[in-house]
């Protein structure tokens, strides 16, 4: 019991120290301004100084105090000394310096701001002091100046390195802000340089790709008028079907870059996989699909990139494999990954090795969310990719 009391006496202890803002520092600086004084007041005798006795030195001590609180409240502790110092040499004099209780207090208004106090308090103080020791010891001018001008020094320094300080810390901070402006600024600019490349690309799609694709699908459809039935007319409604799904996919894109499309690629998922494989099949390359494990939902973005690189990969076969070649697309669900396989028949020409930008076009897709792409040609022939597709995608 006795030890839990002097735990929550001590946290209290703490809590109380950290409220107040003193730290180890200011109770070592006040124990030196304490030592100062007493020193003082051995010395300080006079005309009128009360007896050197206890009480002169709990009184030494006592005024010092506020000492230990002046970096939380600075004005208010350089003004209490001020008003201590006054009634000290009013009701128990010693002839003191006031340099010691002070000169603390003085520098931390000089580093508040608060540089008038700083600069009146002592001069009125030091200016009361001269006028008291001149008027009751009758001392000379000279020897007066001599023993006040230590004081004065003590206290030009304390303004004047406060002063230094505060300018300092103020042009920090001032540098500070401004470093953050010019970044915001930067940034700014970065995101304004983006999006008007964004623009242009969006153009430049809108001119080229799409107007292409739009002539394809209307061509195609104006053929399929005259088109006798048979396998002219089957590629011919290929051609038109996936002309325009390429021309919504490309007006999708195109509002994503003008930031006025919507950002959602849930259809551009797996759900399309079907679809994908009867155009492969109907432009002259058969698919087989097979899926092993169990099919579970996945996320948006690994949805999309598993189609666009099922998408990317037999669109290489219709390119660079032998007419007619056969494409096998494996789905493997493992517990925390989606394996694809796509392997064709048949030699395919060299850019289906990577050359081109399709297979490093798939791998950064693969790498963006924390998956991996492998591509080659096979032992026995044909060509491969295989795509491993984490369940969860890491963050960016």
């Amino acid at each position: 019991m006795a030890r839990a009391f002097r735990r929550r006496t001590s946290s209290h202890t703490v809590t109380g120290v950290s409220r107040l803002g003193i730290r180890a520092s200011d109770v070592v600086a006040t124990a030196a301004v304490i030592a100062a004084v007493e020193l003082n007041v051995v010395v300080g005798g006079g005309p009128g100084a009360v007896p050197l006795n206890a009480q002169a030195y709990v009184i030494g001590a006592l005024i010092s105090l506020p000492i230990l609180v002046r970096r939380r409240w600075p004005l208010p502790v350089l003004c209490t000394t001020f008003v201590v110092m006054i009634l000290f040499y009013w009701l128990a004099r010693r002839n003191i310096s006031p340099a010691p209780v002070m000169c603390l207090p003085v520098y931390e208004a000089a580093v508040s701001g608060a540089l008038a106090w700083a600069i009146a308090l002592p001069s009125v103080i030091m200016t009361a002091g001269v006028i008291a020791v001149a008027a009751t010891g009758g001392e000379k001018l000279v020897v007066l100046a001599a023993n006040f001008l230590p004081s004065v020094v003590v206290f030009v320094l304390a303004v004047a390195l406060g002063e230094v300080v505060r300018s300092r810390r103020a042009l920090a901070a001032e540098t500070a802000v401004r470093l953050r402006l010019a970044s915001e600024e930067r940034e700014s600019e970065a995101a304004r340089r983006v999006a008007e490349e964004r623009l242009r690309i969006a153009r430049e799609l809108h001119d080229t790709v799409a107007h292409s694709m739009a002539t394809i699908t209307v061509q195609a459809s104006s053929a399929l008028l005259d088109a006798p039935p048979g396998p002219v007319r089957e590629a011919l409604g290929s051609i038109r079907l996936t002309s325009k799904d390429a021309l919504a996919e490309m007006r999708s894109v195109l509002g994503q870059l003008r930031g006025s499309g919507p950002a959602s690629i849930e259809e551009q998922g797996l759900a399309r996989l079907d679809s994908l494989r009867e155009a492969v099949t109907a432009a002259g390359s058969p698919v087989e699909v097979t899926v092993s494990g169990e099919r579970v939902p996945l996320p948006a973005p690994v949805d999309h990139t598993a189609y666009r690189i099922l998408q990317e990969s037999l669109t290489n076969v219709l390119r660079h494999a032998p007419a007619g070649a056969c494409a096998q697309v494996t789905l493997r669900y493992l517990a925390d990954a989606l394996v694809i396989t796509v392997t064709n028949e048949g030699d395919q020409s060299p850019l289906s090795a990577g050359s081109g930008n399709g297979i490093k076009g798939m791998t950064e897709r693969a790498v963006a969310i924390g998956g991996s792409l492998d591509a080659g040609r096979v032992a026995t022939g044909g060509f491969r990719v295989t795509a491993t597709l984490p369940l969860e995608t890491v963050a960016p």
